[in-house]
């Protein structure tokens, strides 16, 4: 039976909100019923609430937060999916003090200051949700690749945490959401870069890939759409006694600790 819109009334920041995770949050936020702002670089496909700015940089940050606070009057529910990586492959040495400065402003800071900007008014009426995707890489590093972006990550992960612990006493809930491999469209396209740089097909490229985070028991990524299915369960009624959890969505690709 279909459940009746669980979010009617309320209103959302999605943050990376026109690709990807991001693009599949805002879709499966509104089709609960929810007034969803989209803030991204690019507006990609969105045509209902939309900013553009830059969520790695403090004045970009200030931007959306604007936005929220012109738009939509407050925040009921902040769901930062922004994040990413350009840092170069080779190692730790591979990594210089901007390399590292990009992943941490990306992946950590852009969620701190907007959580700085908009979780105040949270705390002033009593409730809230903050939403934080990390990802498995705080776990399970991929040191060739990804260094910087995991250690970001960890970072985000524990501050969610510390956030949950100072603000869920006064009605603001904090929850994190781990994905492991997510087929979004870059993805798909990282894949098909991978194929040709080994003379290979997509096939061998992904299944290389899903090897290399140390395989994917279920068989296959992540579509964003069941990464954002689980967003909005925990943004509904029926997770209100949830927070200051991880929930890690990877088709079971982090081994037992």
């Amino acid at each position: 039976m279909a459940r009746e819109k669980e979010l009617s009334g309320l209103r959302a920041l999605v943050t990376g909100g026109t690709q990807g995770i991001g693009e599949a949050v805002v879709g499966a936020l509104r089709a609960q019923g929810a007034k969803v702002l989209a803030a991204a670089r690019n507006q990609g496909d969105e045509t209902e609430l939309f900013v553009g700015a830059d969520a790695s940089t403090p004045e970009g940050c200030r931007t959306i937060a604007d936005a929220v606070r012109d738009r939509l009057g407050q925040a009921d529910i902040l769901v930062h999916v922004v994040g990413g990586s350009s840092a170069p492959a080779g190692g730790f040495a591979a990594l210089d003090d901007e390399h590292w400065q990009r992943e941490i402003d990306l992946n950590l800071m852009s969620a701190v200051r907007l959580d700085r900007e908009l979780v105040p008014a949270m705390i002033e009426r009593g409730s809230g949700l903050v939403i934080h995707v990390t990802s498995i890489q705080r776990q399970v590093p991929l040191p060739e690749s990804t260094i910087g972006y995991a250690a970001a990550k960890a970072a985000l992960s524990n501050y969610s945490k510390a956030l949950s612990k100072e603000v869920s006493p006064k009605g603001v809930r904090v929850m994190r959401v781990s994905p492991g491999w997510v087929e979004t469209s870059a993805a798909t396209a990282m894949i098909g870069r991978l194929a040709q740089e080994a003379d290979t097909d997509t096939d061998t490229a992904r299944r290389q890939l899903m090897d290399s985070l140390g395989g994917i028991p279920y068989g296959r990524p992540a579509r964003p759409e069941e990464v954002a299915d689980l967003i909005a369960f925990l943004a509904s009624p029926r997770a209100a006694y949830l927070t200051g959890a991880e929930y890690v969505i990877d088709g079971g690709t982090v081994p037992i600790a």
